[in-house]
């Protein structure tokens, strides 16, 4: 099965000799699944023909908005709209959560009470699932077809399925322990509350529930259901 990855954003420069890119992260994540790849940086215009050119495609996160005026944005939220329409399966990560709830009618905003960044603990599908996250948006408003699947206090619409045909994951699956601390370092000074900051650290060595997660993703694209 082919996965066809389209990048919204990149790592910090700094951190990609030692990461990485985001197309890069996904497929160590789901590595053992049977998939093969092929990479498009949307940001960069760069766009599948078809919404057929692969059999499923993953959106990844972004250090920009959804709601943020960039010729990437109108685009892709067209071809989540078409994919959709096709029944070829999405997943969403951060962003792709975010613009897919938005091109099908969600509503997404800064969430008032601030970011979350690190390990955060979700409640999903009556189990306690922790994962790093690393957002100040959110979906605020969801569209009509999407279901939710995981949250938490913080994030009420953390996961969302849509008709069997779109999952979306708020958190950040791909992002382990360390390269979520080196985040902080390179993104998070400035711009997230230090206590925040302090806390990711305090919760760096504690165990988060990744390969669940990855398997979820993959059971979603081949039997288009989560496990």
């Amino acid at each position: 099965m082919k996965i066809g990855i389209l990048q919204t954003g990149h790592p910090p420069d700094q951190l990609r000799p030692d990461y990485g890119d985001y197309d890069r992260m996904f497929a160590d994540l789901l590595d053992g699944h049977g998939f093969a790849f092929a990479s498009y940086d949307v940001e960069g215009m760069v766009f599948p023909k078809s919404v057929t050119d692969c059999d499923g495609w993953l959106i990844t996160g972004s250090r920009h908005s959804s709601y943020e005026d960039h010729p990437f944005i109108p685009r892709l939220e067209a071809f989540v709209r078409a994919a959709y329409a096709a029944d070829v399966p999405i997943v969403g990560i951060c962003f792709g959560h975010q613009i897919i709830a938005q091109a099908l009618g969600g509503r997404v905003a800064k969430y008032p009470q601030g970011w979350a960044v690190g390990r955060q603990t979700y409640d999903w599908q009556g189990k306690q699932v922790a994962i790093n996250a690393w957002h100040q948006d959110q979906v605020i408003a969801r569209p009509a077809a999407a279901t939710v699947c995981a949250s938490s206090a913080f994030c009420e619409n953390a996961a969302l399925v849509y008709d069997k045909r779109i999952f979306t994951v708020q958190a950040h699956p791909e992002f382990d322990s360390e390269f979520t601390g080196k985040l902080a370092q390179t993104r998070g000074k400035g711009v997230v509350p230090q206590a925040l900051l302090d806390q990711l650290h305090a919760t760096q060595d504690l165990p988060i529930d990744t390969p669940l997660v990855a398997h979820q993703i993959a059971t979603f694209f081949k039997e288009r259901r989560l496990q």
